[in-house]
C-alpha cells in the first residue's frame, strides 16, 4: 500500500509539472510584440502630466516635391512676382529689386561690372553696360558665360589678374548694381544701347574701326 501511494503521488506530481507553463521550454515561449504606437505626454485635469500611449502614426518624412515647394515659397519671398513688374519704369524696377540678393556667381559678375564701370552713371547707363556684357555672352564671339566675358583679358580695365577689386557691399551703389543685374538678366527693360557690344567713356578716343555707333548714354558711347 505504501509503495502504491508513492507511485500515485509521483504520477500526479509529474502531471502537474507537465501542465504548468512555468516549466515550459523557454525556447518555445514567444516574447510579446512591441507596441506599435507612439508614447505622448498628455495634460491631466490637475495640471500635472502623465505619459499615455496614443495610437498616433509617426509624421511622414518630407519628400522631394515638398522640399521643392518650400524652395518656391522662399524664392517668391525673395524676388518680386513677375506680374507685379509689368509696366514699371526702370526706376520702379530698381526699387522693386532694392532688397533682393544675388542668385549666383554669374549675377555677381554682372553686378560687379555694373558697379565698377557705371556706378556713377544714370540707371539707363548702368543697364546699357549690363546689356553689353549679356550681348557678348550670347554672341559666339566672346566667352559664353557672364564671368568669362567680364574677366576676359584686356577687356575691362578694373579686372586685375582675373579678379575683381574689393567691393563696398554695404553701399547703395552696390545694391543698385544688384538690382540692375536682376532687371537685365530677366530682360525686364531695355536701354537705347540695347544691341551694343562695345562702349567707351566720352573722354577716351579708341582707334576702333568698322563699328557702328548705337547711342550715347550718360558718359559712355556704345557701339555694335
Amino acid at each position: 500500500m505504501y509503495r502504491l501511494a508513492r507511485v500515485i503521488g509521483y504520477a500526479v506530481a509529474g502531471a502537474l509539472v507537465a501542465a504548468s507553463p512555468t516549466f515550459a521550454n523557454p525556447t518555445l515561449v514567444e516574447a510579446p510584440l512591441a507596441p506599435t504606437y507612439l508614447s505622448h505626454t498628455v495634460s491631466m485635469v490637475d495640471g500635472g502630466a502623465a505619459s499615455e500611449p496614443l495610437e498616433t502614426p509617426a509624421a511622414p518624412v518630407s519628400s522631394g516635391p515638398a522640399e521643392a515647394e518650400v524652395s518656391a515659397h522662399i524664392a517668391a519671398a525673395i524676388e518680386p512676382a513677375a506680374e507685379s513688374l509689368e509696366g514699371q519704369s526702370l526706376g520702379e524696377l530698381v526699387t522693386s529689386f532694392a532688397e533682393t540678393d544675388l542668385t549666383d556667381g554669374e549675377q555677381e559678375c554682372l553686378a560687379g561690372a555694373i558697379y565698377f564701370e557705371a556706378k556713377g552713371e544714370p540707371l539707363e547707363g548702368q543697364l546699357a553696360v549690363a546689356e553689353v556684357v549679356l550681348n557678348r555672352s550670347k554672341s559666339g564671339r566672346f566667352p559664353t558665360t557672364i564671368c568669362g566675358v567680364v574677366k576676359q583679358k584686356s577687356q575691362f580695365s578694373f579686372i586685375r589678374g582675373g579678379r575683381f577689386p574689393p567691393i563696398q557691399k554695404s553701399s547703395a551703389a552696390w545694391r543698385k548694381a544688384i538690382a540692375i543685374a536682376h532687371v537685365a538678366m530677366q530682360d525686364l527693360a531695355t536701354s537705347r544701347a540695347g544691341s551694343a557690344m562695345f562702349f567707351h567713356a566720352t573722354y577716351v578716343s579708341p582707334s576702333w574701326r568698322g563699328l557702328k555707333r548705337v547711342a550715347q548714354v550718360g558718359n559712355h558711347i556704345f557701339y555694335r
